[in-house]
């Protein structure tokens, strides 16, 4: 008996070749509805499923390959004598080769559609037919990718595809219709608003691998969200530069999330996750400009996030002499500004350059999201840190308030804070960082740290704390620095010392109420 192929797809990009390779191998052909349409419409010999299974598609076409004499076809093992028996007694044919993709759930769902648009693009038999192959790979070859469709006509022309490639094949459909469940599994979460459902599956597809991990002997690669929309490392185009790395990509999101708390042009430069600079400006150039001298020594090295296009203007800022930079991301780019980039003495193509495409990006886009942590044998989720207690709502503790253009700076400073590795200290004046602290086990270290970067510019700075001050050590050292206000969410049992502390020295202070640990 000749071979069978089943072919099932909803992209039919390449199909036609495949099956006229099958076709020359001596496969037969059998196929549904739009696939066999295509086939036949090329000249090629088609079996519809219906016909072998003497029974019509139903439901509107809601079953048409769940059937019998299709997953016995599929699922026989073929040195199991019982299971050849059993087919050659109900007249089943094997099936040796399955070709299925499936409806675009995904790429449907993103459109907006409504509930029962999303539901008809849920595929059943599809999924059916590939765990079928899949399980029984030995003996069945199975296609999910229309990408290896020449791989495998090689191998099958050159006689039969290797067990270790059937097992990679099968691999390959197993991750596909977990991934697809875990689309169907992220909408439904929307849906009902159940954001921590008991079992979790997370459907990401590999977009880049990378050449090494956080360190040259481990191996990495990048994941994006397929469901996600918003502006993300994982959505930018690159459009200079060498490939990225493992840390690269990490401080590029951090970069990324920063400028999105911010309405005015923002800009900021990233060092192993952490600001060095951050800075808010009438225009980008100025934010930049302010964010690059911030920390002068710090910014080398660094990776740039901004909100707004970079103008020639930017770029000029970007480009001082003495200054280096691994990557850039921002919306977009003028086109002379990205040509001075890219011409840059010196620099040549290491510096990556992304691309959002997107326009100016605005306040909360990462509203609603989910943030993962993995940890050793498991994976913490929590919804993103993205709420906030704007400074109406504060809680003046002391005796004195903070004047207007100091509770603009610590507004400006809160933001920043959160974006800051616990514990966090950032001090700033005039809508730009100038000194922050991060990473101590001691919060007090983390002011020292940040007034001394500061110098001579923490007289008249503000200072955020993205958590309380157990003691009131830290507010003293900021207080003797030249600190004039501070913001933070309060809550310690030594609150009253360190509001007798400010009032001492003369430092307004405000409440939150709203904890930013970042771990």
């Amino acid at each position: 008996m000749p071979k069978r192929a089943l072919l099932s797809v909803w992209d039919k990009d390449g199909i036609v070749e495949f099956a006229k390779g099958l076709c020359d191998l001596g496969f037969e052909l059998v196929s549904t509805g739009g696939t066999a349409r295509a086939l036949k419409d090329a000249g090629l010999p088609v079996l519809e499923v219906r016909e072998v299974t003497q029974f019509p598609e139903i439901l509107s076409g809601r079953v048409k390959t769940i059937h019998p004499f299709i997953a016995a076809g599929i699922l026989a093992l073929r040195d199991v004598p019982t299971h050849l028996r059993e087919l050659e007694q109900f007249g089943i044919s094997t099936i040796d080769l399955v070709a299925v993709n499936l409806y675009p759930f995904r790429e449907v769902v993103r459109q907006g559609v409504d509930e029962l648009t999303a539901l008809e693009h849920i595929d059943i038999g599809g999924v059916t037919l590939l765990r079928a192959a899949a399980k029984n790979y030995r003996d069945v070859v199975v296609v999910c990718d229309p990408s290896d469709y020449q791989q495998v006509l090689k191998w099958l022309q050159d006689g039969e595809v290797p067990l270790k490639v059937r097992a990679e094949l099968a691999l390959k459909a197993f991750a596909h219709t977990a991934a697809y469940d875990a689309a169907i599994l992220a909408y439904f979460s929307q849906q009902t608003g159940i954001k921590f459902p008991r079992e979790l599956a997370l459907g990401f597809v590999k977009r880049i691998e990378l050449r090494y991990g956080e360190n040259p002997h481990q191996q990495a690669a990048f994941y994006a969200d397929p469901m996600s929309e918003i502006p993300s490392v994982a959505t930018a185009v690159q459009l200079w530069g060498k490939e990225l790395s493992f840390n690269n990509i990490a401080d590029l999101d951090a970069a990324l999330n920063l400028v999105l708390e911010f309405e005015q042009p923002a800009a900021c430069i990233i060092k192993h996750t952490n600001p060095c600079g951050v800075a808010i400006g009438e225009t980008l150039s100025e934010a930049f400009a302010k964010a690059r001298d911030a920390d002068p020594e710090a910014r080398f090295g660094g990776i740039i996030g901004v909100n707004r296009k970079v103008d020639v203007a930017t770029a000029e800022e970007i480009l001082v002499q003495g200054s280096f930079y691994e990557a850039i991301i921002a919306p977009d780019y003028e086109p002379e500004a990205l040509e001075r980039i890219k011409a840059r003495k010196g620099w040549g193509e290491t510096i990556r350059i992304l691309k959002l495409g997107t326009g100016d990006l605005g306040l909360g886009t990462g509203k609603g999201l989910l943030a993962a942590k993995s940890v050793t044998g498991g994976l913490l989720v929590q919804t993103a840190d993205v709420e906030d207690v704007p400074p109406e709502q504060w809680q003046v503790v002391t005796e004195r308030a903070p004047t207007e253009s100091e509770l603009k700076d610590l507004w400006f400073a809160w933001k920043v804070v959160k974006h800051v590795k616990s514990n966090a200290i950032v001090v700033a004046k005039n809508g730009a960082t100038v000194g922050i602290g991060a990473g101590q086990m001691n919060r007090a270290f983390s002011v020292k740290i940040a007034v001394e970067l500061a110098g001579e510019k923490a007289k008249g700075a503000v200072l955020a704390s993205e958590a309380f001050f157990p003691m009131p050590d830290g507010p003293e050292i900021a207080a003797k620095a030249g600190v004039t206000a501070i913001v933070q969410p309060g809550g310690s049992k030594r609150d009253r010392e360190v509001i007798e502390v400010c009032n001492r020295y003369g430092v307004a202070m405000a409440f939150t109420g709203m904890r930013h640990f970042r771990h």
